[in-house]
């Protein structure tokens, strides 16, 4: 799974999700991606889960980009 080598501090918090993203949110790799309809936190696993579906789906045929990181923890406790 995908997490941090170090943090700054243990305990994260939950801050705001508003507004739209404005960056990281153009196709920097290949011809097309996937976008996201609504803000939400993401969890390694789920985003694991993605890259393994692509990547069958593709037949291995292609190459995946992933542009995001699980750096905040979205379980009850850290």
């Amino acid at each position: 799974m995908l997490m941090p080598k170090r943090v700054k501090y243990r305990r994260m918090q939950r801050g705001r999700m508003t507004g739209k993203a404005t960056r990281g949110n153009t196709v920097a790799y290949g011809e097309w991606g996937l976008v996201a309809e609504e803000p939400g936190w993401i969890k390694s696993n789920q985003i694991e889960a993605a890259r393994i579906a692509m990547t069958r789906y593709t037949k291995r045929g292609g190459q995946v980009w992933i542009k995001i990181f699980p750096d905040k923890s979205v379980t009850m406790r850290a």
